[in-house]
């Protein structure tokens, strides 16, 4: 396929998946950890959802010529009721951007051992630049910092289980937890993703340039996420008695490997929140205008102070009524 526009759409997938949860580990453990090696058909399952139902919304997207989310939302719900969910959608992606750039103070605080407000000044004054060029920001950073996760991840999962001859702790596990068997878990991990999956590919129509590219980028994306989800569980398995309740296990994983690699890898879970708060922001940003430079500063600069309110503490509040409003609106979507 000559047109490579489905390699963008898939970096900006994954980039825009693979968030701070992700690639901490902490969604994996959540969703998947108690279920043993049941957890694997779970995933297997979210890839599935991911690819095809990705791909779905991509054509859909292609097909009816939609070219932002405020076009989205009123074809399908009309102006008066579609004024409200763009509300609604529209906090929850400004508090997503927070809760990323507050991950960011978390990790140089923590890890790095500089000052919390130096780690979110960085990634709000990146993520400024990079939402001057619109999608094409977008696009370019996603595709070259995805490929530096996807090394990151697989590698330290390939490590530690050649090493360990993928000899799990926690390999039996439960049938039923709070989320139901590992199947209704696999549902529920998809839909928390929705909402800010829906938002950005609906700003994504300049890059599809038919079915085709729809269906690959889709598919591709989809793919090396189930991958990359599944190497993180099975190093999980291996040290899952140690790590369950972690708020970032892959840091105290990568103990295993050396203190060295335990920071490296802290610059990839950095990454992976960089490429999540740019979905976010630039989602928020295409609804309310196209690269005026005070509207963007003010973007940035507004979302400081309610970052330091703390990564945890955010992700608790936010993250759950995020997931039931994109569930419902994929569901809506693919259905209209």
């Amino acid at each position: 396929m000559k047109n490579k526009n489905w390699i963008k759409i898939a970096s900006i997938y994954i980039g825009t998946v693979i968030g701070a949860g992700f690639a901490s580990g902490r969604e994996i453990v959540d969703f998947f950890g108690a279920y043993g090696v049941k957890g694997i058909w779970g995933i297997i399952i979210s890839g599935i959802l991911f690819s095809l139902l990705g791909s779905l919304l991509l054509i859909k997207i292609h097909d009816s010529k939609i070219e932002d989310f405020n076009g989205l939302v009123n074809k399908l719900f009309g102006k008066g009721f579609g004024f409200i969910i763009d509300t609604i959608i529209s906090f929850s992606l400004y508090t997503g951007f927070s809760i990323m750039i507050s991950g960011s103070g978390a990790i140089f605080k923590e890890e790095l051992g500089l000052p919390f407000d130096i780690g979110v000044l960085i990634m709000a004054s990146l993520s400024f630049i990079v939402f001057l060029f619109s999608l094409k920001g977008l696009s370019f950073v996603n595709t070259l910092l995805v490929p530096l996760l996807i090394i990151g991840i697989i590698f330290t999962s390939f490590y530690l289980n050649i090493r360990e001859g993928f000899v799990f702790s926690h390999s039996q596990g439960v049938d039923f937890t709070g989320k139901g068997n590992f199947i209704t878990s696999s549902l529920l991990y998809f839909g928390s993703n929705c909402l800010i999956i829906i938002v950005v590919f609906s700003s994504l129509l300049p890059l599809i340039d038919d079915r085709g590219t729809a269906i690959i980028g889709g598919s591709v994306g989809g793919f090396i996420l189930a991958i990359l989800a599944l190497s993180i569980f099975t190093s999980m398995l291996i040290y899952y008695n140690e790590v369950f309740n972690l708020e970032i296990p892959m840091l105290r994983i990568c103990d295993h490997i050396g203190e060295g690699y335990r920071k490296l890898y802290a610059i990839i879970l950095w990454i992976a929140m960089f490429t999540t708060a740019l979905a976010n922001g630039f989602g928020f940003m295409d609804k309310i205008n196209k690269n005026k430079l005070l509207n963007t500063a003010f973007f940035c600069i507004s979302a400081i102070p309610l970052a330091k309110v703390g990564f945890a503490n955010l992700v608790g509040i936010i993250y759950p009524i995020s997931g039931i409003i994109g569930f419902v609106m994929m569901v809506i979507i693919l259905l209209h």
